[in-house]
């Protein structure tokens, strides 16, 4: 039997990893977060000391870099995420990361993916598809709640403006605009618990594992 691929979409701070964490412990599957490639990309790159504006440079970087040892922690610091957007408009680095990623979705039995395109691009043909959101303004305060729950210091209204710039960087770039794809599940968390969305994922995902 082929390997069961989630495909879960969202924008920042919409809950989306934890629910994508939840879901591939539930389920016994491999989870990959498609945010980190980009982020380990950019690392090596810094790292290395090598231009963050050389196409070549960064897709050769993005061709040799290993999905399996990502370390959330150590990625997710803010000048590797600064660094990550710069490559991530690049078009052969997103194609050499969207063959890595398609690669991970084929694990057996199964793989839980979180990211931008991965409904859209990544993994169009995923039995089940989820576009996870929430108001931009529910977003940044999580996002500011997270920030001061972990001992940094941030003021509000520019975690709310970050986000915004994060929005329209992501759904309006050329290459896999952030966008829900068409048979995409939405499930907006808005004003609902993260048990609560984990919930109603199963009933998609159960409902969809009955026909694979």
């Amino acid at each position: 039997m082929a390997s069961f691929i989630i495909a879960i979409d969202g924008p920042a701070a919409a809950g989306k990893g934890t629910l994508s964490r939840l879901i591939a412990a539930h389920y016994g599957f491999h989870h990959l977060d498609t945010g980190l490639t980009y982020r380990a990309v950019a690392k090596a790159l810094l790292d290395a000391g090598l231009p963050l504006d050389d196409e070549g440079v960064a897709e050769k970087t993005a061709i040799e870099i290993d999905l399996a040892g990502l370390n959330r922690s150590v990625l997710s610091q803010h000048r590797i995420g600064e660094a990550a957007s710069k490559i991530a408009v690049m078009p052969s680095v997103r194609r050499s990361l969207v063959a890595a990623q398609r690669r991970f979705a084929a694990k057996e039995p199964g793989a839980v993916l979180d990211g931008r395109d991965i409904g859209t691009v990544v993994c169009p043909d995923a039995p089940v598809k989820l576009y996870v959101t929430a108001s931009p303004e529910v977003r940044a305060k999580r996002r500011y709640e997270e920030i001061i729950a972990g001992g940094g210091s941030a003021v509000f209204d520019e975690v709310f403006a970050d986000v915004r710039k994060r929005d329209a960087r992501d759904m309006g770039r050329a290459d896999s605009p952030l966008k829900p794809a068409d048979d995409a599940h939405l499930l907006d968390t808005s004003e609902m618990s993260i048990d609560a969305a984990f919930l109603a994922a199963r009933d998609f995902i159960d409902a969809a594992l009955k026909k694979h």
